[in-house]
């Protein structure tokens, strides 16, 4: 996210829609991709109101990339899960109150 009053003015968000296994589809801010351990990771907020309260991050494993689409993985790894979080915290802790 931008730092200075006049870019965080101009700063609008990226948004995707994922769908899930059952056809569900919701909406997520993109906030970053980490790279961790040779694979890359994307860091979504979801917008659905629900969610929005909790102010937790979704990290899926990026599966696959070309020109058309990407592939996402959930992680059943607690311990991996937090590792790329703390990196992404670790990048935005000037830019992000984390509790």
């Amino acid at each position: 996210m931008p730092e200075n009053k006049d870019m965080l003015e101009e700063y609008e968000p990226t948004i995707i829609t994922l769908e899930d296994d059952l056809g569900n589809e919701e909406e997520f801010e993109f906030l970053d991709v980490v790279d961790f351990e040779g694979d890359e990771y994307v860091v979504l907020l979801p917008l659905s109101e629900e969610e929005s309260d909790e102010s937790e991050v979704m990290i899926l494993k990026i599966e696959s990339l070309d020109d058309e689409t990407e592939t996402y993985a959930g992680i059943d790894d607690d311990e991996l899960i937090e590792n790329v979080f703390e990196v992404f915290k670790e990048r935005y802790k000037d830019e992000y109150d984390f509790e």
